[in-house]
């Protein structure tokens, strides 16, 4: 299990990229604000807070959540843009998610950097604090090998077959394509999907 603190304290962040993804700007470019419902929006795994900042210069309420301290205290080290914020915590906690609720979720780097047998897990955290016809939009690594890290992972890649099947209890994929733009040595190896969250029967 991956020590996230310590990288962060030690500066190993390889993830790291100083900027807001650039397939979360594209999906914004091509869907705009509407999608993100009302808020707040979650990010998981937010790390230093780009992406965060991204969705809230939109006038979104949002919330980056991250295990590692080290991470929050530095993404509130940013100015601030709107109405975003911070906390540590563990998003795959039952307990956590219970005490939250969100009308959109973003992921960008959580799910592939948990352990891949937690990935059901993601998905059931998911679904238990969004809101019914809510939405996870994300861009998911399908071969995420970055320099700096290592083969093996984290990050852990995907196939386009295995996120389906791991959300499609709880959502329905209502779009999904490769994005333009990327991180340099990221381009095609990345995938955006939209899914929406099933009201219940």
């Amino acid at each position: 299990m991956t020590d996230w603190e310590s990288r962060y304290q030690a500066g190993d962040m390889p993830w790291e990229k100083g900027s807001a993804a650039p397939p979360l700007l594209e999906l914004l470019e091509k869907r705009g604000v509407e999608m993100w419902g009302g808020g707040p929006v979650l990010v998981p795994g937010c790390g230093l807070g780009h992406d965060v900042r991204a969705l809230a210069e939109l006038g979104l309420e949002v919330t980056g959540v991250d295990i590692a301290r080290t991470a929050v205290e530095e993404a509130e080290d940013f100015s601030v843009v709107g109405r975003e914020g911070y906390e540590v915590g563990d998003f795959l906690d039952p307990a956590w998610c219970s005490e939250h609720r969100f009308s959109a979720i973003w992921e960008h780097t959580c799910f592939c950097a948990i352990d891949p047998s937690r990935r059901a897990d993601y998905a059931a955290s998911a679904a238990s604090c969004l809101e019914d016809g809510g939405v996870l939009a994300g861009v998911f690594f399908l071969t995420p090998f970055d320099p700096g890290e290592e083969e093996d992972g984290p990050p852990f890649a995907a196939t386009k077959e295995e996120i389906d099947a791991c959300f499609s209890p709880w959502f329905e994929r209502v779009d999904a394509w490769k994005p333009t733009a990327a991180h340099p040595g990221r381009e095609g190896r990345e995938w955006i999907a939209v899914f929406q969250k099933r009201a219940k029967a």
